[in-house]
């Protein structure tokens, strides 16, 4: 793979891997619905520019536009609304830990999806790797040691839930451009989610700059610039490739989060997301293929 692949996939884990950081940033003047509500629709805006200077088709069927509604919900309204909402007990590099587990989940759903992709054992045995640090990150927070409320970590993490049960729905919409689903899904998201956070927490009112900065970078950027540019890098390197990104986010958002936010990451916490990171390669198959060209042949 060449350099210029290897650099994008680095660019987009670190891009994601800050919007747990962007989202602390919003949470100081925005309520958690309406920091939501500020990604999705300028992420939104974002694709429907690109698809009018493209001149990309956006017509779909009926049929279609129903499981974009559902899509749009599940992969954005309810994810993008539970990292927010959670991070006001959780820190920013718990969230990053947490989507750490999106993969895991995908390969869960996967399983028992109709149709969809049987776990085989590395990947059965990545799951529970991926679990087993999961509960190394989580545990001291029951003991009081961490910063972040144990239960509301276990709650975030049905938004990777959410995001494997999206990723199983992605096979329905094969005949549709991926920055037409993802443009449509970010509107139709920004539709259902807009009345609940104006009903909870009234018009915005921003004061702040970086407010306003964050709102641009994390939606512009890491939302509609992202999902094109993925979209874009999947054919061209393979979805096992791609999949690197999980490993460099979490990293990104704990830097962010230490550095800047002055946030707390135990030392047994980070041995617990080495172990969310060997349970991503036993997934995607890397640690085994490495192993086996260790093998003396013969």
């Amino acid at each position: 793979m060449s350099f210029r692949y290897w650099a994008i996939i680095v660019l987009l884990g670190v891009g994601w891997g800050s919007s747990f950081f962007f989202n602390e940033i919003l949470l100081r003047e925005l309520g958690p619905f309406t920091t939501s509500l500020g990604r999705i629709a300028f992420g939104a805006l974002g694709c429907w520019i690109w698809i009018l200077l493209t001149r990309e088709r956006i017509w779909v069927s009926g049929r279609m536009f129903l499981i974009l509604i559902v899509f749009g919900f599940i992969q954005y309204t309810l994810p993008l609304t539970i990292y927010p909402y959670g991070q006001q007990f959780i820190t920013s590099s718990a969230a990053g830990i947490v989507n750490a587990m999106t993969p895991i989940m995908v390969v869960l759903i996967s399983h028992v999806w109709p149709g969809g992709e049987k776990a085989i054992w590395s990947k059965s045995v990545g799951v529970a790797v991926g679990f087993l640090g999961m509960v190394i990150v989580i545990w001291p927070e029951f003991g009081g040691l961490g910063e972040s409320n144990p239960w509301a970590m276990l709650a975030t993490m049905s938004a990777p839930l959410f995001y494997g049960v999206a990723a199983n729905m992605i096979r329905y919409m094969d005949g549709v451009s991926r920055t037409v689903m993802t443009a449509w899904s970010l509107l139709f998201g920004t539709l259902l989610l807009a009345p609940l956070a104006f009903g909870l927490e009234g018009m915005p009112v921003v004061t702040r700059a970086e407010t306003w900065a964050s709102l641009m970078v994390i939606g512009f950027v890491l939302t509609s610039a992202a999902f094109i540019l993925i979209f874009w890098l999947i054919p061209r390197i393979g979805a096992t490739s791609a999949s690197s990104i999980t490993l460099i986010a979490p990293i990104s958002s704990i830097w962010l989060g230490v550095v800047f936010l002055s946030e707390e990451l135990l030392p047994v916490q980070a041995i617990g997301m080495l172990v969310i990171f060997v349970g991503l390669l036993c997934i995607d198959g890397r640690i085994f293929r490495v192993w086996r060209k260790a093998q003396p042949s013969g």
